[in-house]
């Protein structure tokens, strides 16, 4: 299909988070999901990934999809050009607010664990004692003492708490610190803090504005609270099957799991 046919979809910006949503459990993307991606590129639109992962993250995905354009990383933190593998944008949390943020969580709730994403291209996520880590691929490195934690430039703190669930935390770290910092849930396990004001919304919105396209361009896909400032700037929003409800709640529409290709199946229909 050529680009001037491809002027029949109705969105020329395809905006797609990674885990949950574009990635299996397996942390793979399907067959039938890479060629409805592929077609919708053949036909004129843009795939976006817009993902919590950092960089260093996000870019092992990118490669196994032979991804050349930009992605959102690090929760809008960072755009990345992956066909120049550098770094456009990149905002960091100020550590000195982040902490006065952490002091104030914990005077509600009690003691936190504890990881954070440095900031670049080859960012380590620094996990300290006591915080659950994900079994998975994804590197980290252990460190003794959180103060380490503070030492170098960062664009998000994860925090976790050894009894509260995790809303109950990100209710608690919204109410005791949310106007110091941003808070968001991205997945099971993972509540983060920011810098005030940066979502996937901000970065999504600085890379469409690149490629020249606006919101009324865009379809978005997520599957986690994180993804809510997304979905209210995209034209069009799609939450998946397995989604948190809050995010269903807030979606133009709910497709299949990301284990039954739910994006693939969207795709196809605009593609009619």
């Amino acid at each position: 299909m050529s680009t001037a046919e491809g002027a029949r979809l109705p969105y020329r910006l395809i905006a797609t988070d990674l885990d949950g949503t574009l990635l299996r459990p397996d942390e793979t993307v399907s067959a039938r999901t890479r060629a409805a991606l592929a077609a919708v590129t053949e036909a004129g639109a843009a795939h976006i990934v817009v993902t919590g992962r950092a960089v260093p993250w996000t870019r092992p995905i990118l490669d196994d999809l032979g991804y050349r354009g930009l992605a959102v990383c690090g929760q809008g933190a960072q755009v990345y050009d992956a066909g120049e593998q550098r770094l456009l944008t990149s905002v960091t949390l100020d550590r000195q607010i982040a902490g006065l943020a952490l002091a104030k969580i914990e005077a509600e709730v009690g003691p936190l664990l504890l990881a954070a994403s440095r900031d670049g291209l080859d960012g380590e996520v620094l996990v300290a004692p006591g915080y659950r880590v994900h079994e998975g691929p994804l590197p980290y490195h252990p460190i003794r003492d959180a103060a380490e934690l503070w030492s170098a430039p960062l664009n998000k703190v994860y925090l976790q708490h050894p009894t509260l669930s995790d809303d109950e935390l990100a209710e608690a770290a919204q109410q005791a610190a949310g106007g110091l910092v941003g808070v968001t849930m991205a997945g099971e396990g993972i509540v983060e803090i920011l810098p005030l004001g940066l979502t996937k919304a901000t970065g999504l919105s600085l890379a469409a504005r690149r490629l020249g396209m606006k919101a009324a361009d865009t379809i978005a896909f997520g599957d986690m609270p994180n993804d809510i400032p997304m979905f209210a700037w995209a034209g069009h929003s799609v939450a998946m099957a397995n989604a948190h409800e809050d995010l269903k709640a807030v979606a133009d529409e709910v497709t299949l799991s990301n284990e039954e290709d739910g994006i693939a199946v969207v795709l196809e229909r605009l593609l009619g």
